[in-house]
């Protein structure tokens, strides 16, 4: 079986990224045994946007904090969980991340997981998504495992009883099928639009899957090879929930290279620029016709 760092110099992927992106993957692996070991109580602290932090989202934050850091190759970081993108290097490279999202399903034992994007820049604020240099996200559920793009496409990697990272041969490409993941339903009580949208997918037998966090449900629309995740805004919130820079971009960068799409409603998510680190946007994430539709019935 073709190993992680295997596929890299395979793709051409050498020298300076491929420290950062085995950064990521060590990161990974250490979040991986914290998770399944770790404690699962409140920190009792609050991140920059006010979200009450478990302990293991502040003992991954510090994880991939030390091996960004340690990686000569980093020169800047950005975390959900911290307020300011921070200098840690004269790396070229700039890693922003959500160490564990979803991390409020742990308690309940549902799979989490985390996000990483890859920039060549000097700060995070005016990058677009499709300056991206690779994304990575990885779920941690009944077996630890990441989705990576570099810019070819989009490859699984499964962590095995020895401790590493094993290519799964299955080509991950998305195409059109009746599956959706609906974000943010309680907006469908103030948008008729919203609502309409999902009776036409209940109406037109769609298999539900939810589980309540991105990464999960994301990378089973990647894995399944189908469906829509959906997250719109309301008056309450209109830009929904979910980060640009940390969340969305990553996202739609292995989305649109698994051969799927990414909206905003109005425009192609890769094409957003980051104005803060507290960006928020929402995100219609799947199957290119369902990205569509999501636009065509939401695009009041």
């Amino acid at each position: 079986m073709t190993k992680y760092c295997d596929y890299l110099k395979e793709v051409g992927v050498n020298g300076d990224l491929f420290e950062v992106l085995c950064a990521c993957k060590n990161s990974v692996k250490e979040i991986s045994a914290l998770v399944k070991l770790g404690k699962i109580g409140k920190a009792g602290t609050e991140n920059v946007f006010g979200e009450e932090q478990l302990e293991l989202d502040v003992e991954s934050d510090e994880i991939i904090q030390k091996y960004m850091k340690e990686c000569e190759q980093v020169g800047l970081i950005a975390s959900e969980e911290l307020p300011d993108e921070i200098k840690v290097g004269d790396g070229e490279y700039g890693v922003c991340y959500d160490p564990l999202d979803g991390s409020s399903l742990v308690d309940v034992n549902l799979a989490v997981g985390t996000i990483f994007g890859v920039y060549k820049t000097g700060s995070f604020v005016g990058v677009k998504g499709s300056e991206q240099v690779a994304s990575v996200i990885a779920v941690y559920g009944p077996r630890t495992t990441l989705l990576l793009t570099t810019g070819n496409g989009v490859k699984e990697f499964i962590l095995n009883a020895e401790n590493k990272f094993e290519m799964n041969d299955k080509e991950i490409t998305v195409g059109e099928g009746k599956m959706f993941a609906p974000g943010n339903l309680r907006a469908s009580a103030k948008r008729k639009d919203y609502m309409d949208l999902v009776h036409y997918w209940c109406d037109n037998q769609y298999t539900l899957r939810y589980s309540g966090g991105m990464v999960p449900d994301v990378n089973q629309i990647l894995l399944k090879g189908k469906g829509i995740f959906s997250y719109p805004g309301y008056e309450d919130a209109p830009n929904g929930k979910l980060r640009l820079l940390f969340e969305c971009a990553p996202m739609a960068f292995l989305m649109e290279q698994a051969g799927g799409a990414a909206s905003d409603g109005r425009m192609r998510i890769l094409e957003k620029e980051v104005v803060s680190l507290d960006q928020r946007t929402p995100i219609y994430l799947g199957s290119k016709g369902e990205v569509r539709r999501c636009e065509e019935y939401l695009e009041k």
